[in-house]
Protein backbone atom coordinates (compact mmCIF):
# COMPACT_ATOMS: atom_id res chain seq x y z
CA UNK A 1 0.00 0.00 0.00
CA UNK A 2 1.10 3.60 -0.68
CA UNK A 3 2.85 4.77 2.10
CA UNK A 4 1.32 8.43 1.79
CA UNK A 5 -1.92 7.07 1.17
CA UNK A 6 -2.03 5.71 4.67
CA UNK A 7 -0.88 9.11 6.13
CA UNK A 8 -4.08 10.45 4.57
CA UNK A 9 -6.11 7.82 5.99
CA UNK A 10 -4.61 8.06 8.98
CA UNK A 11 -5.39 11.53 9.33
CA UNK A 12 -8.91 11.41 7.92
CA UNK A 13 -9.83 8.77 10.40
CA UNK A 14 -8.25 11.93 13.18
CA UNK A 15 -10.73 14.43 11.81
CA UNK A 16 -13.66 12.41 11.60
CA UNK A 17 -12.85 11.88 15.21
CA UNK A 18 -12.74 15.21 15.99
CA UNK A 19 -16.30 15.73 14.30
CA UNK A 20 -17.63 12.88 16.67
CA UNK A 21 -16.74 15.67 19.58
CA UNK A 22 -18.77 18.44 18.33
CA UNK A 23 -21.63 19.53 20.71
CA UNK A 24 -24.28 22.14 19.79
CA UNK A 25 -23.98 24.23 16.74
CA UNK A 26 -25.06 27.63 15.31
CA UNK A 27 -24.15 29.58 12.64
CA UNK A 28 -24.13 33.76 12.73
CA UNK A 29 -22.38 36.07 15.39
CA UNK A 30 -23.18 36.51 18.63
CA UNK A 31 -22.37 40.29 19.89
CA UNK A 32 -22.12 41.37 23.62
CA UNK A 33 -22.55 45.37 22.39
CA UNK A 34 -22.17 46.23 26.13
CA UNK A 35 -24.64 49.04 27.94
CA UNK A 36 -25.15 52.17 26.58
CA UNK A 37 -25.38 50.98 23.00
CA UNK A 38 -29.06 51.77 22.60
CA UNK A 39 -30.56 48.43 22.30
CA UNK A 40 -29.95 45.05 23.90
CA UNK A 41 -26.77 44.05 25.55
CA UNK A 42 -26.54 40.51 23.83
CA UNK A 43 -27.47 40.02 20.44
CA UNK A 44 -27.20 37.24 17.59
CA UNK A 45 -27.08 38.14 14.00
CA UNK A 46 -27.40 35.71 11.03
CA UNK A 47 -28.21 36.10 7.20
CA UNK A 48 -31.78 35.08 6.22
CA UNK A 49 -32.60 34.65 2.31
CA UNK A 50 -29.39 37.35 1.85
CA UNK A 51 -31.06 39.23 4.42
CA UNK A 52 -29.45 39.90 8.24
CA UNK A 53 -31.59 38.84 10.88
CA UNK A 54 -30.93 40.10 15.02
CA UNK A 55 -32.40 38.47 17.63
CA UNK A 56 -31.67 40.21 21.46
CA UNK A 57 -30.41 37.69 23.61
CA UNK A 58 -30.69 37.50 27.35
CA UNK A 59 -26.68 36.80 29.05
CA UNK A 60 -27.00 33.01 29.30
CA UNK A 61 -28.27 32.87 25.77
CA UNK A 62 -24.95 34.86 24.72
CA UNK A 63 -22.78 32.50 26.54
CA UNK A 64 -24.54 29.16 24.71
CA UNK A 65 -24.22 30.35 21.21
CA UNK A 66 -20.84 31.70 21.76
CA UNK A 67 -19.91 28.25 22.43
CA UNK A 68 -22.14 26.84 19.41
CA UNK A 69 -20.67 29.50 17.18
CA UNK A 70 -17.30 28.26 18.05
CA UNK A 71 -18.28 24.55 17.40
CA UNK A 72 -19.76 25.66 14.23
CA UNK A 73 -16.45 27.10 12.90
CA UNK A 74 -14.29 24.82 13.78
CA UNK A 75 -17.16 21.64 12.02
CA UNK A 76 -16.42 24.05 9.20
CA UNK A 77 -12.54 23.55 9.23
CA UNK A 78 -12.19 19.92 10.37
CA UNK A 79 -14.92 19.61 7.10
CA UNK A 80 -12.81 21.85 4.81
CA UNK A 81 -9.71 19.86 5.72
CA UNK A 82 -11.39 16.18 4.86
CA UNK A 83 -12.35 17.68 1.53
CA UNK A 84 -8.69 18.63 0.62
CA UNK A 85 -7.47 14.90 2.16
CA UNK A 86 -10.25 13.41 -0.31
CA UNK A 87 -9.18 15.27 -2.97
CA UNK A 88 -5.36 14.21 -2.37
CA UNK A 89 -6.49 10.66 -2.53
CA UNK A 90 -8.51 11.16 -5.44
CA UNK A 91 -5.72 12.52 -7.87
CA UNK A 92 -2.85 11.32 -6.48
CA UNK A 93 -4.16 7.33 -6.47
CA UNK A 94 -6.40 6.97 -8.67
CA UNK A 95 -5.94 7.08 -12.97
CA UNK A 96 -7.01 10.33 -15.02
CA UNK A 97 -7.08 11.29 -18.55
CA UNK A 98 -4.13 12.07 -20.51
CA UNK A 99 -3.52 16.11 -19.97
CA UNK A 100 -1.30 18.48 -22.37
CA UNK A 101 0.14 19.57 -19.19
CA UNK A 102 -0.26 18.66 -15.68
CA UNK A 103 -2.80 20.81 -13.25
CA UNK A 104 -1.67 22.80 -10.74
CA UNK A 105 -2.20 22.23 -6.76
CA UNK A 106 -4.30 25.10 -6.61
CA UNK A 107 -6.70 24.00 -9.24
CA UNK A 108 -7.34 20.66 -7.91
CA UNK A 109 -7.92 22.03 -4.60
CA UNK A 110 -5.26 20.68 -2.84
CA UNK A 111 -3.87 23.77 -1.42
Amino acid sequence: MNPQLEQWQAEYARLKTRLEKVGWISEGYAQNRGPGAGGPCYQWTRKVKGKTASVALSKEQYEWLQSAISSWREMQRTIKEMQRLSRCVLFETLPHPPRRKELGKKVLGLI
